[in-house]
Formats: structure tokens, C-alpha cells, sequence
């Protein structure tokens, strides 16, 4: 009885994401289910909880414990980078007036800046095979 198929119409005039109108989320029109009245301009996600679609008519649908995993994913990808830059910041407004911590966190900063970028692309194909692995 429901499909599957993808509204046409989700993308507005100007090619912009439209709105999912249940969770307010902003989507690619890949994502949003087919149909006029309460399907329309509803994503994948709200579908399936609505009970518009069933989570087997949706190939590309992540259950709760995929999407988990994809963003602890990310998390550890991205992590580092994102301490990386905490901590520069960190020591450019609390560290600069300590003498000696000054410079023991300046070495430290300094040495994690080499190895952090490093590390972030020797383990790239590490991440996108767990990703690819995270894809359904």
C-alpha cells in the first residue's frame, strides 16, 4: 500500500533542502517520501515512525543503533581535531600570563599539532571502511 518512491516536489524553486514538516529537519529530496495530504514533505526518519512506510521499503533508512555507531564514528574521527583546536584556544586565553605553563603547553600543543594531522590521514582508510561497513 505505501511506497517507497521519493517526492519530486521536496526541492523548492530555488534548490534549496526542504523541511521535513514533523522534525524540522532539513534534507536532501532523497529523503523525503512521496504523497500529498500527511505525506507530504515528511522525511524517511518520521515516515517510518509515523507507520507511512515500513523500515523494509526504505533502503537507505539507519536504524537507532547504525546511527549510533556512524556518529561514535565520526566522533573519533573528528574528535581530535576538534580538541586540537579547543586547546590552541585554550592556551591563547588562559596560558599566556603563567611562565611555566606557558611553555610546557606550548611544546605540548606544538607536538600534537604535528601527530593529530598525521594521524587523521594515515587512519582515512581505516574510517571509511567502518563507514562503508555503517552503510547500508
Amino acid at each position: 500500500m505505501s511506497t517507497a518512491k521519493r517526492s519530486r516536489n521536496a526541492l523548492r524553486s530555488n534548490g534549496s533542502m526542504a523541511t521535513c514538516r514533523l522534525c524540522r529537519g532539513c534534507y536532501p529530496a532523497a529523503q523525503f517520501i512521496d504523497g500529498n495530504g500527511p505525506r507530504h514533505l515528511v522525511c524517511v526518519r518520521c515516515a517510518v515512525e509515523q507507520g507511512y512506510l515500513a523500515a523494509e521499503d526504505v533502503p537507505d533508512f539507519y536504524d537507532d543503533r547504525t546511527a549510533m555507531a556512524r556518529m561514535s564514528l565520526f566522533a573519533r574521527r573528528y574528535g581530535s581535531l576538534f580538541w586540537l583546536v579547543s586547546c590552541w584556544s585554550l592556551w591563547a586565553l588562559l596560558f599566556q600570563g603563567i611562565e611555566l605553563w606557558t611553555t610546557l603547553t606550548l611544546v605540548g600543543l606544538l607536538a600534537a599539532t604535528l601527530v593529530v594531522p598525521l594521524l587523521f590521514f594515515l587512519r582515512t582508510a581505516k574510517f571509511k571502511a567502518q563507514l562503508r561497513q555503517l552503510t547500508p
